[in-house]
């Protein structure tokens, strides 16, 4: 049975020990300071299905824009993927963070896969910063208005 709740400081082992496979052998657990599972609980969720990690969100509410809302990362297990998953990790974020009415997010321009996700999802990209993360370190700057 699937259940989705708030993130714990325990997670963050549990997923980073995961995330660098669910993204096909690339470096990513580095991005997923355990800082999220300490202080934004309230907006960062663990999906588990019978016990066993199927995916998690990382998000925040902006402390510098009162209106907007940022993912900072969600995973889902591959083998999981299409099950609708990530889209009710994402809305179990968007109401957590309502009466906010914008969320972003940000990804890199080779993970095609996450751009067409959230652009599924109704996100709109707002541009390519060839230098988002430094120099040669592109992302794609992407952009949902709620309500």
């Amino acid at each position: 049975m699937l259940l989705i709740r708030q993130a714990e400081p325990e997670d963050h082992r549990r997923v980073v020990a995961v995330v660098d496979e669910w993204w096909g052998g690339r470096a990513m657990a580095a991005m997923l300071p355990k800082l999220f599972f300490i202080h934004f609980r309230d907006t960062s969720f663990v999906a588990e299905d019978d016990g066993e990690l199927a995916g998690f969100l990382c998000g925040f509410r902006s402390q510098t824009f009162p209106e907007e809302a940022y993912i900072h990362f969600v995973g889902v297990d591959p083998a999981t993927r299409g099950s609708g998953l990530g889209r009710t990790l994402y809305e179990r974020f968007y109401a957590a963070v309502a009466p906010r009415t914008i969320v972003r997010a940000v990804t890199s321009p080779v993970n095609e896969r996450s751009v067409a996700f959230h652009e599924a999802l109704g996100f709109e990209v707002e541009r390519v910063d060839p230098a988002y993360d430094g120099a040669g370190e592109p992302r794609v700057l992407l952009v949902k208005r709620l309500a």
